[in-house]
């Protein structure tokens, strides 16, 4: 059976061009820093985003964790806005790699309370912690885009007290899509930003994180502590860089498919979309009365399109990608459709 797979934009296999390039991929040992196809693409990677230099990682928790352990010491604090993706989904590795604690501040869609981070940023007190670094993320892990404007407020109070700004932009692209702007203007409001190649551009698995020149020199040796060197890794790199050059061009397309996924759940009777979470590939929903939720997953699984069980309080969500089409949102929604009316 062909499925239709809206778990997530992470579930994309490489299209054909990539696995072209990938077999005929020139490579060498990137640990030596001799790999033409890695050096390709941390070139690209750094110039897409306005950064000196880039380094290849092999996943977005890898690159964000090494961030924190190039930027931080032990038993400082980060303070981060809440939900976010290194909070949430990352296993609590920021206290086990970099020996750090994550402080969630309140925020609407991705968009801190600044007040309350000015507020939180620590004072030098022997019972406290040392504020280290604050952390964004852009597009948020709600499917919704920072605005640029809050981004700079957020680096102009970073710099008032000296610290640096991390932008987790796993969905960067994403969020420059929305947005209407390139990539490097999000990033240019953070000294340090990872973003992932496996995310909605198909390329099968890697990151990247970027900087200035001494802040990755730094992240390299880090990298090979954290186990993270990969030798002849051009074989995946070639793909990120198709990845970079063609699949960040189409992503405004996987947007326009979620918001019609979006207008079509909003027809049924039952369900209630989360439109104020509609800014990128991402559609989220809940139903309006209560229903099992293992028999819907195991039905529409049955019925040919994977989903995710829904998050803590009944929210589901439904990831547009290259890989689905106007026919698999249809097929997706009319699913959804017969299964309520088992129901009622």
């Amino acid at each position: 059976m062909k499925y239709v797979d809206l778990r997530s934009d992470t579930v994309t296999w490489p299209t054909e061009e990539m696995r072209q390039v990938m077999a005929e991929a020139e490579v060498g040992d990137d640990v030596y820093g001799d790999d033409p196809t890695v050096r390709k693409l941390e070139v690209l990677a750094a110039e897409m985003v306005g950064k000196e230099a880039a380094l290849f990682v092999p996943s977005g928790t890898f690159g964000n964790q090494l961030a924190l352990l190039v930027h931080t010491t032990r038993g400082q604090e980060v303070l981060i806005p809440a939900d976010c993706h290194v909070l949430e989904h990352e296993v609590g590795a920021a206290s086990v790699i970099a020996g750090v604690q994550l402080r969630p501040i309140p925020h609407k869609n991705g968009v801190m309370d600044l007040e309350i981070l000015k507020a939180t940023i620590r004072s030098d007190d022997i019972h406290y912690p040392e504020t280290g670094l604050i952390w964004l993320e852009n597009a948020h892990s709600f499917g919704t885009v920072v605005p640029i404007e809050h981004m700079a407020e957020v680096k102009k109070i970073a710099e008032s007290h000296s610290l640096k700004v991390h932008l987790d932009g796993a969905r960067i692209f994403n969020a420059a899509a929305a947005l209407g702007v390139d990539a490097k203007e999000i990033a240019k409001y953070a000294d340090s930003v990872m973003f992932c190649l496996s995310k909605g551009l198909c390329a099968p698995v890697g990151s990247i994180l970027a900087g200035d020149e001494e802040f990755i020199r730094r992240a390299r040796k880090k990298r090979k502590l954290m186990g993270g060197g990969m030798r002849q890794v051009g074989i995946i790199a070639a793909a990120g860089v198709v990845a970079l050059e063609k699949m960040t061009k189409r992503l405004h397309e996987d947007h326009e498919r979620a918001k019609r996924l979006a207008e079509l759940l909003d027809t049924i009777s039952g369900i209630s979309v989360m439109r104020d979470r509609l800014d990128i590939n991402m559609v989220f929903f809940k139903f309006t009365k209560p229903l099992n939720d293992g028999a819907f997953v195991s039905y529409m699984l049955e019925n040919g399109v994977k989903i995710n069980p829904p998050e803590p309080g009944g929210v589901y969500r439904f990831v547009t990608h290259y890989w689905i089409d106007e026919s698999a949102v249809e097929r997706a929604v009319q699913l959804v459709e017969e299964f309520l009316k088992t129901t009622s």
